[in-house]
């Protein structure tokens, strides 16, 4: 019988292992979080499955999640997809490209009203990026490469 258990928790654990990289979140929940990091940097990236450039720009943000370790920064990559897609389209995916990054579920019902809550001037278009600490904040509505990812970064600590 134990032998059984064990065989099931390893076939098992990458499922487990890999739902534990994304939580629903709301907007309310995000800025908490946020506020919480206290002096943090947050490099906080919008996208889907679905959207091509999004999914282009993806290994930027996890090479550039590793350069900014030793910073008090983190990535964050919040996933716009629709949340009854979570098990057949985005843990797939998460799984297929060994993302390291915290993925987090945005669970919203009003697209304009989150949008509108994030940053007014957001018309809501994905890949956007929003650069945030403390009070500032900057957001772009485009893809970057990792070295436009760098240098938007050192842009805005140097700002700060």
């Amino acid at each position: 019988m134990k032998k059984y258990a064990l065989i099931w928790f390893i076939a098992a654990f990458p499922f487990f292992a890999l739902s534990q990289h994304i939580t629903s979140i709301n907007v309310d929940q995000l800025k908490n979080r946020i506020d919480k990091g206290g002096d943090t940097t947050y490099i906080i990236n919008f996208w889907a499955t679905w959207c091509g450039p999004c999914v282009k720009e993806l290994p930027s943000f996890e090479q550039f999640g590793q350069t900014i370790k030793t910073d008090k920064a983190k990535v964050l990559l919040i996933s716009l997809d629709f949340s009854s897609e979570v098990k057949t389209a985005l843990l797939p995916f998460l799984k297929k490209n060994n993302l390291q990054s915290d993925v987090l579920l945005l669970d919203e019902k009003d697209p304009q009203e989150y949008i509108n809550r994030i940053d007014s001037t957001w018309s809501g278009a994905i890949p956007t990026t929003l650069f945030l600490c403390k009070r500032k904040h900057v957001l772009f509505e485009r893809d970057f490469s990792y070295e436009e990812l760098v240098t938007a970064y050192n842009n805005f600590k140097a700002d700060l």
